[in-house]
């Protein structure tokens, strides 16, 4: 059984050993043994360099996102990356294209599986065989096999690489290369030049075009930071099981394909013409050529084990790279279901496997498969190294994690030459580019569609409860504070302090003088601001905040706030108010909360004095799932990192509301509830005509209430019937919210 109920992660139970697993899993075999015909029919016995230099920038790429993933470690990869670098827009394009990445080399290995069990299948003398492999779709309907296949083991167990497969196709790899430097110590030099010769066949572009065609053979090591958040003692796990499944991929892949495009070839052929003629089996014909019917079955039997461990691998990545999109509102909530039993993210699981199957039916072959993922993956590798370098600027704090050397040479080369890479690539093959981006067309719609109010207020809350965030976005979000009580000046800032992260945002604390033609009046009121300036300059140091301080003097203080407001852009306006009822301030309020761009929040304090940091019980009201979520979301993980209060949230519906409808709002407000705060929250679903009543009968019961203001018109106000009695009938302390 499955639940949504749950914290929505998994245990950390991925070792080095199961690390390296995932990263050779997906590296060793299938990608050169897939891509490797379709390399050398572009370049020729020159693919060899094409996967030297591939390496070389898998290996700066690693470095780069060691760095990220031992400091971040949890699953998703570049998408987790990003969110923390980036914008939450940002963040959701480079985690759909990540998951996508991930999907299409699913798709490659499970087509490569089926044509290397076909190719298999039609050597066995068996005309019943014989027949069935004939079928047009018989490698796809084996390729939806091994999917559903891995897709059932998934749900059940964790997505190491399967230590036992790793091993044995290791075991043929090195069996194969020893075999042919065997006959390469005996062959003629003569044969060995002409089998190399021309060794540019297809010049350099055929060189950058097999790059392209095969980067996505280097992919392994990406899909350990997707999955980061399950491997223990990941700070020094993560940067050793990258770098160990490039050296292991790479000990593999350049001896291997020298012996395949020497030894492999006959004399008057060449490993272009071979590979023009069978792309996708080029190897093991190759190795026919020098260990007999013996090699060609070691090939054979390596490529089938070799695809179905890439495939898993791809599976399994792409599986958390959903889960933690879906834990942060940027995918549907289901996706992030656990299973009770077996503890894996079984949704996210059976959706990524079907989204997979769907693409192998529509996938033409291999080769376009690998072109298409190879794009993806490049520029998803090209913004890892622009993250990470921002993230290393932007970080103020001094992590004992792996740090990348040669900084920012390394990442810097790196980002040009996988995004040089990628648009060659898309220029080559634009099917590819095409593919690309209609995904990325059909994520932006489901994004703006139903997923971007829910993650803004995770994003809120979770910027809340860790203000470095904010800093690693370089943003540093401006908050005008209105000053006039010294005695209030504490819960002012505080309040200020959730609005604008401590350490990151800014905040501006505005005194007005009021001029005045008699003497004694004007050293009165100089005198009073500078005692409350003082007064909120002490409390703003105490909570970590570094403001900036503004005295002005104008005639009408209402204009003035609005003036300072736009002149600065400020994104926040916090104002202090005792008394909302009076006809005077409700007016001036309507209007600065119609004129200003900021988001404007009110807060009415009980009693001059009155300290936030005391509060034990908040209540928060809930009408609807808004854009008020994300103050609401800021404010309240602040209050709960501060002093960890008791917090119900609540909504009242009327009370001829069916019971499936109160059930199904209730589990909304839950959902909601558990996202923006990761301690225990109180959740009550009312169903009540009298509102207001059941309201100030509820905001009695608690030290603060958090609301939401409904969006000012021509004709409504922003302060409505239900606010403006709220403060009227109780004494609680209230903050409203208006959000623009």
């Amino acid at each position: 059984m499955a639940t949504n109920q749950q914290a929505f992660s998994v245990d950390r139970t991925i070792g080095l050993f199961g690390a390296l697993g995932i990263g050779v899993g997906a590296m060793v075999g299938g990608g050169i043994l897939a891509l490797a015909g379709v390399a050398f029919a572009v370049s020729g016995p020159s693919a060899i360099l094409a996967f030297v230099i591939n390496g070389v920038i898998a290996i700066i790429t690693a470095l780069s996102f060691a760095e990220m993933a031992s400091a971040n470690p949890q699953s998703g990869g570049t998408y987790t990356y990003a969110k923390k670098a980036l914008s939450l827009q940002v963040a959701f394009g480079v985690g759909w294209i990540v998951w996508f990445a991930s999907l299409v080399a699913a798709v490659l290995y499970a087509l490569g599986f089926g044509a290397f069990a076909v190719f298999a299948i039609q050597q066995i003398p068996f005309s019943a065989l014989q027949y069935i492999a004939g079928f047009k779709l018989f490698p796809v309907m084996l390729a939806l096999a091994a999917i559903l296949y891995f897709t059932f083991k998934l749900t059940r167990s964790s997505g190491d690489g399967g230590a036992f497969i790793n091993v044995g196709k290791l075991v043929v790899f090195a069996i194969l290369i020893a075999g042919g430097l065997a006959v390469f110590v005996q062959t003629p030099f003569s044969h060995i030049k002409q089998s190399l010769d021309p060794f540019f066949s297809g010049g350099f572009s055929g060189v950058v075009a097999a790059m392209g065609y095969t980067f996505i053979a280097m992919q392994g090591f990406d899909l350990i930071a997707s999955a980061a958040g399950e491997i223990k003692n990941p700070e020094k796990t993560i940067p050793k099981a990258m770098i160990g499944t490039l050296v292991v991929g790479l000990t593999v892949y350049i001896p291997l394909l020298f012996v395949m495009s020497t030894v492999g070839v006959l004399p008057g052929e060449s490993i272009a013409e071979m590979s023009r003629e069978n792309p996708e089996t080029v190897l093991a014909i190759a190795a026919q050529n020098y260990l007999g019917a013996f090699g060609f079955w070691l090939v054979l039997v390596a490529g089938i084990f070799s695809m179905l461990s890439a495939l898993q691998a791809n599976l399994f990545a792409a599986s958390r790279v959903s889960l933690k999109m879906a834990n942060d509102r940027t995918l549907s909530h289901r996706l992030a279901n656990i299973n009770e039993r077996f503890g894996t993210p079984t949704t996210s699981i059976w959706v990524t496997s079907g989204i997979v199957a769907l693409l192998a039916l529509i996938l033409p072959d291999v080769a376009a498969a690998g072109a298409a993922s190879s794009l993806i993956f490049l520029i998803t590798f090209a913004l890892g190294h622009v993250i990470m370098m921002l993230m290393r600027r932007r970080s103020y704090k001094e992590t004992e994690t792996f740090k990348a050397p040669f900084f920012p040479a390394l990442p810097v080369i790196g980002a040009v030459a996988c995004m040089g890479l990628a648009i060659f690539q898309a220029i080559v093959e634009p099917a590819a580019g095409v593919i690309s981006l209609f995904w990325l067309i059909i994520g932006g719609i489901l994004f703006v569609s139903f997923f971007v109010k829910r993650a803004e207020a995770i994003e809120a809350s979770e910027q809340a409860l860790d203000p470095d965030l904010v800093r690693l976005r370089g943003l540093s979000p401006l908050v005008l504070l209105p000053i006039s009580n010294p005695a209030n000046a504490e819960s002012m800032v505080f309040v200020a302090n959730a609005l604008a992260p401590p350490v990151v945002g800014r905040v501006l604390l505005l005194s007005i003088v009021i001029p005045s033609i008699e003497e004694d009046d004007i050293e009165r009121r100089l005198s009073s601001s500078r005692d409350v300036t003082h007064y909120a300059l002490k409390a703003s140091f105490d909570a970590g905040l570094k403001p900036d301080t503004l005295t002005t003097i104008a005639e009408h203080p209402w204009e003035e706030i609005e003036r300072v407001a736009k002149v600065h852009n400020c994104r926040s306006l916090l104002l202090g108010l005792s008394d909302l009822s009076d006809i005077q301030t409700s007016q001036n309020l309507e209007k600065l909360v119609k004129h200003v761009k900021s988001d404007v929040v009110v807060f009415r304090q009980p009693y001059s004095g009155w300290k936030i940091t005391g509060v034990k019980k908040v209540l928060i009201p809930v009408a609807g799932f808004s854009s008020h979520d994300t103050l609401r979301a800021r404010i309240a993980a602040s209050l709960w990192r501060s002093s960890q209060p008791e917090l119900k949230f609540i909504q009242i519906l009327p009370s001829d509301t069916s019971e499936e409808i109160i059930k199904k709002n209730h589990q909304k407000l839950t959902r909601f509830a558990s996202r923006i705060i990761p301690g225990k929250v109180e959740v009550e679903v009312i169903p009540n005509d009298q509102v207001i009543s059941e309201l100030v009968s509820q905001t009695k019961q608690h030290d603060l209430v958090i609301m939401g203001l409904g969006k000012p018109t021509a004709n409504e106000k922003a302060f409505g019937k239900v606010a403006l009695e709220l403060a009227e009938k109780t004494d609680t302390a209230l903050i409203f919210i208006s959000k623009k």
